[in-house]
């Protein structure tokens, strides 16, 4: 097999970590290739570049002092790494053959890739709830969110009743976070309970700025460039009222898009997400890295990831030398 024939490094992704691993992976002269994925809906939108891709206005990351919109951001972090020689594949990873290398990859589009080494960092998805206005208004920036930590300072919702969605610790640290600034926030529980732990349930339970609705589910999102109200309906009754907000945070979970890695061997933990070895960016295959929210189901964040595709671009070419491959 010609060497000439095998990539040095594949990424796979192309969020905040994988752009960022494509950018160290460049300079360094690896000539790496990035799939960065096809848009696809199931049922929310899945788009090349990750959830920024979602996200209307950026004003947590560094360096853009009046904010920027996400995909814009996620434009500007491609451009970067195709300056420095990233070539970019359109197209899915579907299934991975890592049980000798050089590692293949089959895609969705084109011909199968060889390769030497591999990051992994296709993400994590938000849970949403599937309501159509719901996933319009998340993608035109008017009112809903599944980050209050990315969203929850924005102009739009201080001093502003908002609701939250879900029943678990992620769903209290939100609101916890949110009381921060707005006036009031609604949880929404299909149950009569809360599946978070006394901790962090006694942070919320109580307070006045905080609302309980108890069997209680989304039934729509009502407004047309803003939200403007929920839909909510008593699972128990069937009853329907409108709840005033100008916010709707979604709590109730993430999804890592570790799928195309079935029948693989790369260790996965008890929630999909891909473990790490001895505290850097190396699973449990030699050869093979991963980096943000794929491996990263506790910070979630944009330049957590970033950070993640630093050090996986960094351990990768360290492991790349040791195989003589420069």
């Amino acid at each position: 097999m010609s060497e000439s024939n095998v990539e040095k490094v594949v990424i796979i992704g192309s969020g905040p970590a994988g752009w960022t691993a494509a950018i160290y992976a460049a300079r360094a002269n690896l000539a790496p290739l990035c799939v960065v994925g096809v848009p696809r809906s199931d049922p929310a939108p899945v788009l090349p570049g990750g959830q920024l891709m979602l996200t209307t206005e950026v004003e947590n990351y560094p360096g853009f002092p009046d904010g920027i919109q996400g995909p814009e951001m996620m434009q500007k972090f491609r451009e970067q790494a195709e300056r420095f020689g990233t070539r970019i594949s359109e197209a899915d990873v579907v299934k991975c053959d890592f049980s000798k290398r050089p590692f293949k990859l089959e895609l969705s589009e084109g011909a199968p890739v060889l390769a030497h080494s591999v990051i992994l960092s296709t993400g994590a998805t938000a849970n949403w709830i599937g309501l159509k206005n719901e996933l319009r208004l998340a993608m035109s920036g008017g009112g809903v969110s599944a980050c209050a930590v990315c969203d929850g300072a924005l102009p739009a919702y201080r001093n502003q009743p908002i609701a939250v969605v879900g029943g678990g610790d992620s769903a209290m640290e939100e609101a916890s976070y949110l009381l921060k600034f707005a006036s009031h926030v609604h949880m929404i529980i299909r149950r009569d309970s809360l599946r978070a732990s006394k901790v962090m349930q006694a942070r919320l339970l109580g307070n006045p700025k905080v609302t309980m609705h108890w069997f209680t589910v989304v039934a729509d999102v009502l407004g047309e460039e803003k939200i403007e109200a929920l839909l909510l309906e008593d699972v128990r009754t069937k009853e329907r009222r409108n709840l005033p907000v100008k916010g709707l945070f979604l709590a109730i979970g993430h999804s890592p898009a570790t799928k195309f890695l079935q029948g693989t061997n790369v260790e996965l933990d008890e929630k999909g997400y891909v473990k790490l070895h001895n505290r850097d960016s190396r699973t449990n295959i030699e050869g093979v890295f991963a980096a943000g929210d794929i491996a990263d189901a506790h910070y979630r964040q944009a330049i957590t990831a970033a950070g993640m595709g630093c050090a996986a671009a960094l351990d990768c070419e360290r492991w790349l030398a040791t195989q003589g491959v420069h």
